[in-house]
């Protein structure tokens, strides 16, 4: 006998109880035994700082779409989860909390600082595990890691020393992006580029023993007093007769040469380029050509060293302001001009970067780069969409050695100890007791440590458990598919490529799939600073997180950014809320079924269609699911669920259901409604879990948790498109008839006559047999079919496939009054259409107005052009009716 469900679908009662089932029932656990197919998805591990946030939600959504889908397939479906010890992000926070309290880092010293932040990680980290079960997600939570636990510390240690041993892996002078306020080396990648207003000054450089001067054109004037050279295009006839000269360094008077090199671009400013090594990327590498010196004038704080001159101890900031101010006093300032250029910054405080030259540890990535390239050409590892390949090989080949070192505490530190008293460089797998070389025991480690993104690199294996044989490892490596968002592609997935590739000999995943980013409606990214963020959990709290889920998957168009609003969430509300009513009124009328008795009775035209769509519905879920594409997959649901199941079958039964005096023909009908329902809630639970998980144990026969119930499978079979065309045929006409009462405004109590015509006699034979769902759905009386005395005068009329309708409406409708209240809405609707066309016609109000007030503005108009035509239209048919 079936439970029935509350009136009301009310989120909160249901969400926390069924996810502490499933945990406790371990129904996320994967067994690991070789005996079903594998299926492993990684996650991209958030940081321990963070909290969940739309782009979190979209991410996760998709994944728990992906594995409870394939868990009910029958697969061994492992979701690995963790979280990522997030170096610079994590110890800025504890920072700022021994800030608060008067302290700092250095005081406390190394040791006490990494207490404090495993004292804050254990108290405060990892509050998104706790948001991301919130979200329904349904991973392995007893295989959860961290980058820095001990298995995986154990991993970063065996995959450097490897690297290190193999000559991938060296520490040298090299020119990095350096950040004042974190005190750190930040890779490539970590640094933002913003575009931003700046200027181009334009600086004169005196000829050295003669008369004549070389113009400069330079965005970063501080920086010419670590000039070493000035560089001309060798074919640039402007400074033909100036090759090898000597120039003056303005404000220091320092001499340094005029040279050539065809990396320079003649059409830029002057076409003489200031060469500055140690503090701009392009200047490093002509200077390691030409073997040009390279003097450091910026220090690690952003101040001027010594080498500045009189400008020692200036913020690099206020140094440009006092070096143009002499410059000008000079006569060597020659003009300033705006320029738009892009201003990198860190990735975490936004202060801009400093290019520099200083002793970092990197990994030299071109070999790896080249094998991660070929996995992606020859289909090891498919991209999906497609249309990122040329970006990954783009960047994949334009790669540089990877700068892995950083200046701060929290992190994996170096395993490189130096010998004090002979200089020898220890990479070893256990920390060291003494030198092997000269056997001293004074040995000092490196204190620099890992960038994050070094332990991330791992994932895919290390959460596996390498180096160790695990059966894990064994069965799930390598990973099934890995869903991330595009701006990670190269912080994350190349690296992941490379290692993979390197350590395991095999691709890290079959496929990645790149979704993209969730911004607001009108498209611009969510970030605090324009106040358009929206909370994924207020969202859940307010709508449920079944409706926040659906949400997310029905815009997830793939290579397409989702434009998320609480008005289309509230729109998927009503979804939900129309499933739970759907549940509720099919379990209301399964409260006596019995479901062992026999059931004899042939299918109904009826049941045949639902039936035959079931399966093509089916089909097409699990084909666009597995192509990941999940708004189409949750579209082909919503459009059946809510406009054949609901809108229809449900509607179409309810005779028989309410038939008491035929019992065999109720029971038969109550049958196939539970097959159905049975069907729709395993095809809904991977993207609405909870609401389906309640539903589902009160269903008659369902046994155990939805999440591991089969999901369903098409039954070809089943397949008829006959009763598919006959039900199209019953249903248009339906539609049909409730259209010409809409428009002629017929009064929904008038049980108005129906005529039916056609020249075939299957379409007139096929709706006489489905005489009863065409008067009670249509509200009409018992229709007329190919009357002899022809169709009726003054009747509205509409055409279906073969079928002629004729609606008459003498003694229904006052025609005199209808044109009337026409003409009245006719009015109105053209005074309102004229206001708004004034509006937008008015260039001060388009330029004035927000954006969103002149679209709302153009959106009131093209309702109010569709409304009057329609009014017109009807004016017609009224007029003509009247005769």
């Amino acid at each position: 006998m079936a439970e029935v469900l509350d009136k009301v679908y009310d989120p909160k009662k249901i969400e926390v109880r069924w996810y502490e089932y499933w945990e406790q029932a371990g129904l996320f656990f994967a067994r690991a035994d070789g005996a079903r197919p594998p299926y492993c998805i990684v996650i991209p591990p958030p940081n321990i700082t963070g909290s969940l946030h739309m782009g979190h939600a979209l991410n996760n959504t998709l994944q728990d779409i992906l594995v409870r889908f394939k868990r009910m397939q029958g697969f061994d479906v492992l979701w690995i989860p963790g979280t990522d010890h997030a170096g610079i992000a994590t110890q800025n926070v504890v920072e700022r909390q021994l800030a608060r309290e008067g302290l700092d880092r250095h005081a406390l010293g190394r040791e006490a600082f990494i207490k404090r932040v495993w004292q804050w990680k254990t108290e405060s980290g990892g509050h998104i595990i706790k948001q991301l079960k919130r979200l329904g997600c349904s991973c392995d939570w007893s295989r959860e890691r961290f980058t820095m636990d001990e298995g995986l510390t154990y991993a970063v240690r065996e995959v450097f020393v490897r690297l290190y041993e193999e000559g991938l892996i060296y520490k040298g002078d090299y020119i990095i992006n350096w950040c004042p306020r974190c005190q750190t080396a930040l890779a490539d990648l970590e640094v933002e580029h913003e575009p931003k207003d700046g200027h181009l000054y334009f600086i004169k450089y005196l000829l050295d023993g003669r008369e004549g001067a070389v113009t400069v054109a330079t965005t970063r004037p501080e920086t010419l007093l670590g000039d070493t050279a000035v560089a001309v295009h060798p074919e640039d006839a402007r400074y033909q007769a100036l090759h090898g000269a000597i120039l003056r360094l303005p404000v220091l008077g320092r001499k340094i040469p005029l040279i050539t090199d065809p990396y320079v671009t003649p059409e830029f400013g002057t076409g003489a380029l200031k060469i500055t090594p140690a503090h701009d990327f392009n200047d490093f590498e002509i200077a390691r050509r030409l073997n040009l010196p390279g003097v450091r004038v910026i220090d690690e704080k952003g101040l001027m060293t010594a080498e500045a001159g009189k400008y020692q101890g200036l913020d690099r900031f206020a140094c440009r302001e006092k070096i143009l101010k002499d410059l000008k006093a000079d006569g060597l300032l020659e003009k300033v001009e705006r320029y738009s250029l892009a201003l990198g910054h860190c990735y975490r405080c936004k202060t801009v970067v400093e290019p520099m030259v200083s002793k970092q540890w990197f990994v030299a990535v071109k070999s790896l780069a080249e094998q991660a390239i070929q996995a992606v050409e020859k289909g090891r590892t498919k991209l999906i969409p497609p249309t990122w390949e040329k970006s990954y090989f783009d960047w994949m080949t334009n790669i540089r050695d990877w700068c892995i070192s950083r200046q701060i505490w929290w992190g994996h530190r170096i395993p490189a100890w130096t010998c004090e008293r002979c200089g020898q460089v220890m990479v070893p797998r256990q920390d060291p007791e003494s030198c092997p070389q000269c056997g001293s025991s004074d040995l000092v480690q490196e204190t620099d440590v890992l960038d994050t993104w070094f332990s991330s690199a791992l994932w895919p294996f290390s959460t596996l458990g390498w180096p160790d044989e695990t059966p894990e490892l064994k069965l799930f490596y390598p990973t099934t598919v890995l869903v991330t968002a595009f701006d990670i592609l190269f912080f994350w997935v190349a690296r992941m490529m490379m290692m993979g590739l390197h350590v395991m000999g095999e691709v890290p995943f079959k496929q990645v799939y790149i979704h993209a980013l969730v911004r607001d409606p009108e498209g611009r990214k969510m970030s605090k600073s324009k106040g358009n963020v929206i909370d994924p959990l207020d969202l859940m709290d307010q709508y449920g997180t079944d409706a926040f889920r659906f949400s997310l998957a029905a815009f997830a168009a793939m290579g397409r950014d989702v434009r998320l609003s609480e008005e289309r969430i509230a729109g998927y509300r009503n979804f939900a809320n129309k499933v739970w009513n759907a549940c509720r009124f099919t379990l209301m009328n399964l409260e006596d079924f019995e479901p062992l008795l026999p059931d004899v009775l042939p299918l109904t035209a009826v049941e045949a269609w639902i039936l035959s769509r079931l399966q093509q519905v089916t089909s097409e879920t699990a084909t666009r699911l597995d192509s990941y594409d999940f708004d189409q997959a949750a579209h082909v649901l919503y459009q059946f669920i809510w406009h054949e199941f609901c809108d229809w079958y449900l509607e179409l039964i309810k005779p028989q259901l309410y038939d008491a005096g035929n019992q065999q023909a109720r029971y038969h009908c109550q049958g196939i409604l539970l097959q159905v329902m049975s069907a729709i809630l395993r095809l809904l639970h991977p993207f609405i879990p909870f609401i389906t998980e309640e539903v589902w144990q009160k269903l008659p026969g369902a046994a155990g948790s939805i999440m591991v119930a089969p999901y369903p499978q098409p039954d070809p079979t089943l397949v008829n498109p006959a009763a598919e065309a006959e039900m199209r045929l019953v249903m248009d006409t339906i539609t049909a008839i409730r259209n010409l009462r809409g428009e002629m405004n017929v009064p929904p109590a008038s049980q108005v006559e129906i005529f039916l015509y056609s020249a075939k006699p299957q379409p007139l034979e096929i709706l006489r047999r489905h005489s009863q769902a065409v008067t009670l759905l249509a509200k009409v009386q018992e229709p007329h079919y190919n009357e002899d005395s022809g169709p009726p005068a003054a009747a509205a009329k509409a055409i279906v496939d073969a079928v002629e309708i004729f609606m008459p409406l003498t003694g229904v409708l006052d025609f005199a009054e209808e044109e009337r209240r026409l003409a009245r809405e006719v009015e109105k609707i053209t005074k309102e259409l004229t206001q708004a066309q004034r509006k937008l016609a008015n260039e001060d109000f388009l330029a004035k107005a927000p954006a969103a007030v002149v679209a709302k503005e153009k959106e009131r108009v093209q309702t109010w052009t569709e409304k009057l035509t329609k009014l017109q239209n009807h004016q017609q048919r009224i007029r003509e009716l009247m005769g």
